[in-house]
């Protein structure tokens, strides 16, 4: 099958930043501008090429998913897998790429591009863009596996993922790799936060508030219980219900219903307001495979329900 490779122009200080730190599992290539991205779909390649003079692909990774975020919620889900090192140094880098007042206050929004599985190649194994990249290009361009460049990236990128004997022409790599297909993107903690996010439309699944700071992307199975980083093992929570239900206070049954236990009442003679959305309904993902996996809130109702 076909797949798309987007090669976008990167930030050195980005770069650098996150070549130094082992065994990332995601980064957020960010956008100073709150920008969609919808050139690719889950599983396909996201390449890193430096500016000039250096003009070279230099590392890359699976692209997960987009989204626009407030930068404090985009700080907060990957931290210096944002490429800087701190809150501070990220808002004056925005401001600095959108020409406004580092002296200006008030919330920022960023695109975010979450990808996974990244990899930064020694400087050994840098290799020039297709023959067809413009100098002038300031942001990315696509490619397609279908076309002669497209495949010979695919090749030099399956490369880099899984190291090979030995330096290898484009040409070479084509020859090396099977048909281009999606890669599963390996979801870490921060684009399992996002992802949840959007997924239930940025509202709680079970109050349907919507204050983004007081939301959080909780795991039906804990992933120190064997849970995954997988859409159908979360739920979108407001803090405080998402707190109780990793303590077992509350649950969600296999039929998606927000149960209570007793044990608030008996335990803190409270609970008046979560004891009102005992038996409701929570509100679902649109996404089929995105649904609240049965499995998992089974094993949440027997393993860690408090009755």
């Amino acid at each position: 099958m076909a797949v798309r490779i987007v090669v976008a122009v990167t930030d050195d200080g980005w770069f650098d930043q996150l070549r130094r730190q082992p065994d990332l599992a995601e980064v957020n290539f960010w956008s100073p501008s709150p920008k969609s991205f919808r050139a690719l779909q889950p599983g396909e390649l996201f390449l890193f090429k430096l500016h000039a003079p250096t003009n070279m692909i230099v590392g890359g990774g699976v692209f997960a998913s987009s989204t626009i975020m407030p930068l404090s919620l985009a700080w907060e889900a990957f931290g210096t897998a944002n490429g800087v090192k701190s809150l501070a140094e990220m808002r004056s880098r925005i401001l600095r790429y959108r020409k406004v007042n580092p002296a200006t206050i008030g919330p920022l929004e960023i695109g975010c591009r979450i990808l996974t599985q990244p990899f930064f190649l020694p400087e050994s194994q840098w290799f020039s863009p297709p023959a067809s990249w413009s100098p002038n290009i300031v942001s990315l361009r696509g490619y397609d596996t279908s076309e002669p460049e497209g495949k010979a990236l695919w090749g030099a990128a399956q490369a880099a993922m899984a190291p090979s004997d030995g330096p290898h022409s484009l040409a070479e790599e084509q020859a090396r790799y099977g048909e281009p297909t999606l890669i599963r993107p390996r979801l870490g903690q921060g684009a399992f936060r996002l992802v949840i996010t959007d997924l239930y439309g940025r509202r709680c699944a079970i109050t349907k508030e919507r204050t983004l700071p007081a939301l959080e992307a909780a795991h039906i199975r804990p992933y120190a219980d064997g849970g995954e980083h997988s859409p159908s093992n979360g739920i979108l929570m407001r803090r405080d219900i998402h707190s109780l239900f990793d303590q077992g206070y509350v649950t969600v049954t296999p039929d998606h219903r927000f149960e209570v236990s007793r044990r608030i009442r008996e335990e803190f003679d409270n609970g008046r307001h979560y004891y009102e959305l005992h038996g409701s309904a929570i509100t679902l993902p649109t996404t089929q495979n995105a649904k609240p996996d049965v499995e998992a809130l089974r094993w949440h109702n027997e393993s860690r329900y408090l009755r």
